[in-house]
């Protein structure tokens, strides 16, 4: 099997996501680089960033409640990221989707390549649900226009409301980037706290302390 294959089959990526480990020095052969197209023999010890992988791997799936003031990246370029808070033997897996720096909540971390694909692909419509505050009470006119559509830069942004005056249950099946926040930022609020509870079938906990992990399939 090639080393591109082999590394996408082990973590879920996509075969050019695992060409681009490998261009940027992640992927080892027996602690050697790989050649390019270099086939992969039953013997051979495969790592990507110094952990080891193998194809026969078992899938796992893990909730983070992610605090505020975390990346969702490897590479925080000076921030902290979601992996500083897990222990090492869970930094092989990938996080579903994105929640920003500023916000909290349920994260999905999988090494499931198809779980991803259904929980991230628009054709699923995967429900998410966030908990929303606000800088100002939201007046019934701008929630008719949010609930209705507000044309953003990258197109209309529909989102459903529940609640009243600053605080609000807000559900979505989309994931553009920092959709809610710029969705009310055009009308003139801001987002104070934006708090992630639910992504299609799975649900944050409620006694999760932020930081805390738990492992929901294996």
């Amino acid at each position: 099997m090639r080393i591109n294959k082999y590394v996408a089959l082990a973590n879920g990526m996509s075969r050019r996501a695992a060409d681009t480990a490998i261009e940027q020095g992640r992927v080892s052969i027996n602690g050697q680089p790989p050649t390019p197209g270099q086939q992969i023999r039953e013997e051979d010890t495969v790592t990507l960033d110094s952990l080891p992988i193998t194809t026969a791997v078992k899938t796992q799936t893990i909730i983070l409640n992610k605090p505020v003031g975390y990346v969702v990246s490897r590479d925080g370029q000076g921030s902290k990221t979601i992996y500083d808070l897990l222990p090492k033997e869970f930094h092989n897996l990938k996080p579903v989707g994105r929640l920003d720096k500023d916000s909290s909540g349920l994260l999905l971390l999988t090494n499931d390549g198809k779980l991803a694909h259904e929980l991230t692909h628009p054709s699923f419509q995967k429900e998410k649900v966030y908990e929303v505050v606000l800088d100002k009470l939201l007046a019934d006119t701008d929630r008719h226009r949010i609930e209705s559509g507000v044309t953003l830069e990258d197109g209309l942004s529909k989102l459903k409301l529940e609640g009243k005056e600053k605080e609000w249950t807000v559900r979505m099946s989309e994931g553009r980037n920092r959709q809610i926040r710029r969705t009310f930022s055009a009308l003139g609020y801001t987002v104070t706290k934006l708090h992630r509870t639910q992504f299609g079938k799975y649900v944050l906990p409620s006694n999760l302390k932020a930081n805390v992990h738990i492992l929901v399939s294996e």
